[in-house]
């Protein structure tokens, strides 16, 4: 399992592309927890933005226990992700990642999710909001099946 990023993790960052890139590797290693531990306690998932599988009146995931049950829904059943993050626009407490998502999931399967990712943090850093904007249908349309 890998991260691959366009910025330098190492280097002072702000700290909601600190945040982002804390939530990437805790979903990389399936580390529920951690994840959990980086999202205020009444944060909000919207991922995608609007109505969708996970989400289906399209209003988010609030708070712990909503954000632990999107975790069993859209992140537990990947088998292994891939980020890439092509370019990353801090501004005040928030950033918008650009970039594409790669998840295997089982059967083989692979599919690309290009979107652009927003996190926002308190002044703790912990995320208070996370946005991803990407679209269903051009996600499933790279569906594939590969061997990993």
């Amino acid at each position: 399992m890998s991260v691959t990023v366009c910025w330098d993790p190492a280097a002072e960052q702000p700290p909601a592309r600190v945040a982002a890139w804390r939530s990437m590797n805790a979903a990389v290693r399936g580390d529920k927890d951690a994840w959990l531990a980086l999202f205020h306690p009444e944060g909000v998932i919207e991922d995608p933005v609007g109505p969708s599988m996970f989400d289906q009146e399209g209003k988010g995931h609030r708070g712990h226990e909503q954000i632990a049950a999107f975790w069993e829904a859209a992140i537990a059943k990947v088998l292994r992700f891939e980020f890439v993050i092509r370019d990353s626009h801090a501004a005040g407490d928030e950033v918008a990642n650009v970039g594409t998502i790669t998840t295997y999931l089982p059967g083989d399967y692979r599919v690309d999710t290009d979107g652009v990712f927003v996190y926002k943090v308190d002044g703790d850093g912990l995320i208070a909001s996370m946005r991803a904007f990407w679209e269903t249908e051009r996600a499933m349309a790279t569906a594939r099946q590969v061997r990993s």
